[in-house]
């Protein structure tokens, strides 16, 4: 079972969102604990691309989403047939496994049929009416002898000897007349397989009637004459070291499993998610069900007990706490930790968990305090990874969400980083607008964050732009991404925050229901849907506050 614990940052996640998981995946190996991988579940954007090139370190791994897959749940050591194997291997392996269906594969393995023993039970339990279809065997003279662990005397026509044939077992333990009546009331004779133990005299007679094939039980000696006249009259022989009722019934079981399977079968791709692989299986009366890749090629198997195992995936929220935040699934997956420096959303949790949530000005500066308090150096790459996140999240320093503890740790970690704040600043700041690298409905995405409150959910977005000019520029086609992704997203109003670096101010630009533009009381520009917000810089401590308030006011 997969113990592999993922740390996610937020989705559409900013540089802190992206660092800390980094950072803090690299201080639980550090302190012995593997289990743990950094992960996002959204893209990356030029100011993490600049920052994680500077200290050589690629980006976490991407996962859309946790839910519980069949690959989480299947078989994955599944025990197979060929087309052209027998029933006796089916049940041999059925029998030592303990599974109730094998699957048949061809020599690509692609799926070609599924056996059950609900197919088995129908083919050597058929109506007591049914005369011929209780001594049925579909299969070669080969396979029959290799099931039987048997000895081949003769083959009449060497050629066929792997050909499929639909012959008939008949148990001889009868007088001579009565065998050969009897015989030919029920199969013909070319089909036939007589199964007879040292009686020469029934031997003579099966022989001379035409059978296909006679076997003799018991590992008794053959006289050399009979063999002889079989090879005259063009009739097989074949010894059997089993008694003959074993003998009989196991010759049945070399029915070729392809003549008896289940061709259509219900596959599933591994990637398939349990919630909606439960529903599709409701109504089936399958007991089993084959896991192919896009080849068709087969990789595991499940059945609907499968379907009941509790399945989820470990998780450590960072950087948020809200599951409309978090990775797509969360609220299927064990939550571990929750590390975050942002109002509290939390997510429910079935047992006590770590939860440390600090009114500090990045998750970051958190990480950092922990490195410091387990005593655990960091590298040169992760100091100036938590560096950056602290220097992104606070504005160097310059935000309201800034923090003693801040400037605190974010000296502490240059001697490691071995780089000045201001110079990684200037590299970060520097590192090319949002606006000009991506286009509109990507700007609206790339930091943004969806929110609850009461019955009423609405978006926050926050860009960052040295000066207002490339916004202005570009206003319409994001004023229309930012229309449209409040729509899809079925919400009460979406915001967009672009915040001016050198100037500390910013633009807050609304989309959604009239009465929140018309409740807010900061100054319009000349467009009636974007506020001048003096001295906001912060998402978090300045803007959310303030929507929430004017919802609250909105709705009184």
């Amino acid at each position: 079972m997969d113990d592999t614990i993922y740390i996610f940052g937020h989705k559409n996640p900013d540089a802190d969102a992206i660092c800390a998981p980094l950072a803090y995946a690299h201080l639980k190996n550090q302190l012995g604990d593997h289990r743990y991988v950094a992960a996002r579940c959204g893209n990356s954007n030029p100011r993490i691309d600049t920052i994680l090139q500077r200290f050589n370190t690629p980006l976490p791994v991407f996962i859309s989403d946790i839910y519980p897959r069949i690959a989480d749940t299947m078989v994955k050591k599944v025990h197979s047939v060929f087309q052209n194997d027998t029933c006796y291997k089916a049940l041999k392996i059925i029998d030592q496994y303990d599974v109730r269906s094998v699957p048949i594969i061809n020599q690509r393995r692609q799926i070609k049929g599924l056996l059950s023993i609900f197919q088995l039970g129908d083919f050597f339990m058929p109506k007591l009416s049914d005369e011929r279809r209780m001594r049925l065997v579909r299969s070669s003279l080969s396979s029959i002898a290799e099931s039987l662990e048997g000895h081949i005397h003769h083959i009449d026509d060497s050629g066929k000897i792997h050909q499929v044939e639909e012959l008939y077992v008949r148990i001889c333990a009868m007088s001579t007349e009565s065998f050969g009546t009897r015989s030919q009331n029920v199969i013909p004779a070319n089909q036939s397989i007589v199964v007879v133990g040292n009686r020469e005299d029934i031997q003579e007679k099966a022989i001379l009637m035409g059978i296909r094939l006679l076997v003799i039980t018991g590992d008794s000696v053959i006289n050399p004459d009979i063999i002889k006249m079989a090879k005259e009259n063009r009739v097989s022989v074949i010894s059997s070291p089993l008694d003959t009722a074993t003998t009989s019934w196991v010759i049945r079981t070399a029915t070729v499993v392809e003549t008896v399977s289940l061709k259509e079968v219900c596959c599933f791709s591994p990637l398939e998610r349990l919630d909606q692989v439960r529903k599709k299986v409701t109504a089936s009366d399958s007991i089993s069900y084959p896991v192919v890749d896009s080849k068709g090629r087969l990789v595991g198997m499940f059945s609907k007990s499968d379907l009941l195992k509790p399945v989820s995936k470990k998780i450590v929220m960072i950087d948020h706490n809200e599951l409309s935040q978090a990775v797509d699934g969360a609220e299927t997956a064990e939550i571990i930790e929750v590390i975050d420096h942002h109002r509290l959303g939390n997510p429910p949790s079935e047992s006590p968990i770590y939860f440390k949530n600090l009114p500090w000005g990045s998750s970051c500066s958190i990480i950092a305090d922990m490195y410091r308090k387990q005593n655990v150096r960091p590298t040169e790459s992760v100091a100036g990874l938590m560096m950056s996140g602290i220097i992104s999240d606070t504005l160097l320093l310059q935000s309201p969400t800034t923090t003693d503890k801040d400037c605190e740790l974010l000296l502490w970690l240059e001697d490691y980083a071995n780089t000045s704040s201001k110079e990684l600043a200037e590299l970060i700041f520097s590192s090319g607008s949002i606006i000009l690298s991506a286009n509109p409905e990507k700007v609206i995405e790339t930091d943004c964050k969806q929110y609850q409150q009461g019955d009423l959910q609405y978006s926050a977005a926050q860009i960052e732009e040295i000066g207002f000019d490339t916004f202005n520029q570009n206003r319409t086609p994001i004023l229309q991404a930012l229309e449209k992704y409040r729509t899809t997203h079925q919400l009460y109003f979406s915001a967009l925050l672009v915040t001016d670096i050198n100037r500390q101010d910013s633009l807050l630009v609304i989309c959604g229901d009239p009465a929140v533009s018309q409740n807010i009381k900061y100054p319009t520009t000349d467009w009636d849907q974007i506020f001048y917000l003096k001295s906001i810089v912060s998402r978090k401590k300045q803007l959310i506050p303030y929507l929430t308030n004017l919802i609250k006011t909105i709705n009184a």
